[in-house]
């Protein structure tokens, strides 16, 4: 599986320092779903994806226990 097909992982990868700081900034009021989040930064969904899921492993964030209707779950920061 591919991360994006018009760009190259390691760009990817370089931008996950600013990324946290504006998904961060972004689920600190509310949880929000990938989907959610992608919309607000502009960025693919794969590429969210990506980072929230980083995110998600070192603790900067959690997600909900219940998904909402379309299955996806949202994603808050860690207090």
């Amino acid at each position: 599986m591919t991360i994006s097909s018009t760009r190259d992982v390691r760009e990817i990868i370089r931008e996950e320092q600013s990324m946290r700081r504006r998904i961060l900034a972004l689920v600190q009021e509310q949880s929000l779903t990938i989907p959610e989040i992608a919309e607000a930064l502009g960025c693919p969904t794969s590429e969210v994806t990506y980072w929230v899921m980083g995110m998600r492993k070192y603790g900067h964030l959690v997600e909900e226990r219940e998904v909402t209707d379309e299955g996806y779950y949202r994603y808050r920061a860690v207090e």
